[in-house]
Parts: structure tokens; sequence; C-alpha cells
């Protein structure tokens, strides 16, 4: 939670395992945050920034997977305000069910509104300097990036980090969405950043590299649909695993026929949903992605311990009105 030695003194970097996603903290007279993590540690994300910032004026989220917006709500009841991509900011701003995926996900996120929608070449104030707005459609529709030009620093969510791509959604944002994704990294990888900030990972050592990777990742994922498919499917399960401290085992397939990205993922492959859940599971097995343990599927990934009753959020169908 240290600054890391290649970052400005006023921009603090907070690498995290998963369920929770790097988090930027922006020093400043406008002290802002990237990301806020999972509700399952959003009082640990609040005392983190408080203890480093005191009051947070702003959080400004990449998109809006549950990883990333977790403490917004209660960063919002402290005062501070929210932004996010225009796409997103719009449908919190409706209450649509599908806010934040978290639903389809089964991805549990407290309810909060938008106070300020970004689009592409908006210049927000974060801390003492200008970042420009990126947008970087792909792993969400309204999936964004942040530039500091001065310093050419470069927030790029979770379009890319050191050893991934994001995933992209075939069912939900449509067969070009891979397409889209590949087409943002090459508009990031055109602003030649001096730095790379990703929401999971560390910092990559080299930003050449390391664009020119994601370039290749995400290549195969267009190139693959079926492919994109199954990456999703690990990605999306392993996460369940990870926030409900494991599923029991007789309990892993009925909770994949009940998902409703699971079922879509099955019709997109062609393959009955119990067919793609039992299939999902031993392949994640054999693989080592996932163990069993003492009778539960855990993620075999580091990640952070959740505790069960910060998961008792409402879906977005439920939360009050903006």
């Amino acid at each position: 939670m240290s600054p890391h030695p290649s970052l400005p003194s006023w921009v603090m970097w907070w690498q995290r395992p998963f369920p929770d996603a790097n988090t930027l903290l922006l020093h400043g007279r406008q002290p802002a945050l990237v990301d806020s993590g999972f509700v399952g540690h959003a009082e640990e994300t609040a005392a983190w920034a408080h203890a480093h910032a005191g009051t947070i004026d702003l959080v400004v989220n990449t998109h809006w997977h549950s990883d990333h917006v977790g403490a917004n709500a209660l960063l919002q009841a402290r005062g501070a305000g929210i932004a996010a991509g225009a796409p997103e900011a719009e449908a919190i701003t409706r209450r649509d069910p599908g806010c934040c995926a978290a639903e389809y996900l089964d991805q549990p996120v407290a309810p909060y509104t938008v106070d300020i929608a970004l689009d592409d070449g908006q210049v927000l104030r974060l801390g003492d300097a200008d970042w420009e707005v990126v947008r970087t459609p792909g792993h969400t529709p309204g999936h964004l990036a942040l530039w500091q030009p001065e310093e050419r620093l470069l927030v790029v969510g979770d379009a890319l980090s050191d050893y991934d791509v994001g995933w992209v959604n075939l069912a939900l944002d449509g067969p070009d969405a891979a397409t889209t994704a590949l087409a943002s990294l090459e508009r990031m990888a055109d602003l030649d950043p001096s730095l790379i900030l990703p929401s999971h990972g560390p910092v990559p050592a080299d930003p050449a590299a390391a664009f020119a990777a994601a370039l290749r990742r995400a290549r195969r994922l267009v190139d693959d649909p079926g492919g994109a498919v199954w990456y999703g499917a690990r990605r999306i399960f392993a996460f369940a695993l990870m926030i409900r401290g494991g599923i029991p085992a007789d309990e892993v397939e009925p909770y994949l026929h009940a998902r409703a990205w699971l079922t879509d993922a099955a019709r997109l492959l062609d393959l009955p949903p119990e067919a793609l859940a039992h299939e999902l599971v031993t392949t994640m097995l054999s693989s080592g992605a996932i163990v069993l343990r003492d009778g539960r599927l855990h993620a075999a990934a580091d990640h952070t311990p959740t505790a069960p009753e910060s998961l008792r959020v409402p879906y977005p169908r439920a939360w009050p009105p903006a």
C-alpha cells in the first residue's frame, strides 16, 4: 500500500488480490479514487482512503463490475461523488435491472447513484492533475480508461493486465464485443504510455511489451468466439467461488444450472446447460484452476476472504430510486 516507485508522489497505488480491483488514490485539493473494490471489503477500502487522504471528493469507476464499484455506496454516504462512463451512468440512473450485470453474474453490488456521466475526451480534475477520459468499450460497453498526458500515465481498467486481457460477453454485448475490445486496446497502445496502471495484477514493467501481448491475446478472442465464451465462463465461475468461500461440491452444478450467464454461454456453444456446467467443473479441476478441499470447490487463484453477510445486498431491480 506504499507509493509505487515509478509513480509521481501524488499517486498512490494499492495492488489488491481478487475479488477486489486495484485501487488508485490521487492526492491533492480534490482527492479522488479510481475504482473502489468489492462490496465485501468496502469498509477496508474506505478506511484506507481516509487514512491516506482524509475525505474523498470523487470516485471514478473504469466500469461497473462488482469488483470495481463495491465501496461506492459507502463512500457516497460519506460525501464522495461518483463518476462513471455515460452508458453505465444512464442505466444506473434509470435503475435498469441489468445494472452492473449484478444479477446476471450473481455478484452483489450495494445500491449507488452516479453524479457525473463521463464521455470520450472529457477532462477531469483528479487530485491536482487533469486526466482525459478515453472510452474503451469491450469488456463492458461503458468501459473507460484515464490518460494523464504530462506524466504519460494510463489507467486501463480491465482492458489488459500483465498476464491477461478482459473477458468479453458475446451474449449480452453482441458478437462484435471482442473486435470492439481489440480496437480499444489498439487505441490505448497508440497513446504510448510510460506507465500502465491495470485493475488486476502488478504494474507492467514494459508497457510496449504488455500491449503487444494483450493485442495477441485479444486477437485470439476475435478469431475464436467459442474460446472467448469459455474464457468468460471460467472467469465468472472462479469469481463466484472466491466471494462465497467456495461452494459445496454437490451444490456446484445446480448452482451453475441456475445462472443466466451459463445458459447464455451454453446457447452460444450449442451445448445443453447441464453439459456445459459439468465440463466447466471438470476442466477447471483438471487444470488446477479450482480445487476440491473439505468437500467444497474453491478457486485456486490468490484471493481475499469475504464475510457471507456482506453479500446480502439487493439486486439492482430492488434498488431504491436514484
